[in-house]
């Protein structure tokens, strides 16, 4: 099947991805994936779209360098956001985001997440994460960079330079699930 042939494929739930020739379907976020989803898009746009910023987006397909998936939380610098005609934010999104964040489920292959940070990198995205609750760890990708691992509670997570005035710590993530 062709990228051009799945992406006229109905939308399923949890979505499809499009990876190399192949269609594989996400497993479906549980409690602890959503409420880090929900509580770090929220966080990100207080800060961002407040200011006309950036914006972050959860579970948005981008269709770019031959694969089609739907990272769990993207974020986008205000003028890299497609519109449409009337300048609303666009229904497809052909590009890599310039922040793209994961967050591993209990039954997700982190091979393949990973796999998808990197894609993201090799055609233009500025940072990755990979959040993984059940090891209270994030793995941060930057381009062309050896990735780095954030376990202790008070360490200060790195952002991308566009997100200036949004901080994480390790603990600030992870204590969302303790709310």
């Amino acid at each position: 099947m062709t990228l051009e042939e799945f992406l006229d494929l109905p939308e399923t739930k949890p979505a499809s991805e499009y990876i190399d020739g192949q269609i594989i379907q996400k497993p479906m976020p549980q409690g602890k994936h959503s409420t880090i989803q929900t509580e770090f898009s929220a966080t990100v746009n207080s800060v961002l779209k407040l200011r006309k910023i950036g914006r972050a987006f959860s579970e948005l397909r981008c269709t770019f360098g031959g694969r089609s998936t739907v990272p769990d939380v993207t974020v986008f610098i205000q003028s890299r956001i497609p519109r449409d005609q009337s300048g609303e934010i666009a229904n497809v999104f052909p590009l890599a985001p310039d922040w793209t964040i994961e967050i591993l489920s209990p039954d997700q292959n982190q091979t393949k997440v990973t796999k998808n940070i990197l894609h993201c990198l090799n055609h233009g995205t500025q940072m990755g994460w990979l959040i993984d609750p059940d090891e209270q760890t994030v793995f941060v990708y930057l381009p062309r960079q050896q990735p780095e691992a954030f376990d202790e509670r008070d360490q200060s997570l790195p952002i991308p330079p566009f997100a200036e005035g949004i901080s994480f710590t390790v603990g600030s993530i992870f204590d969302w699930l303790l709310e």
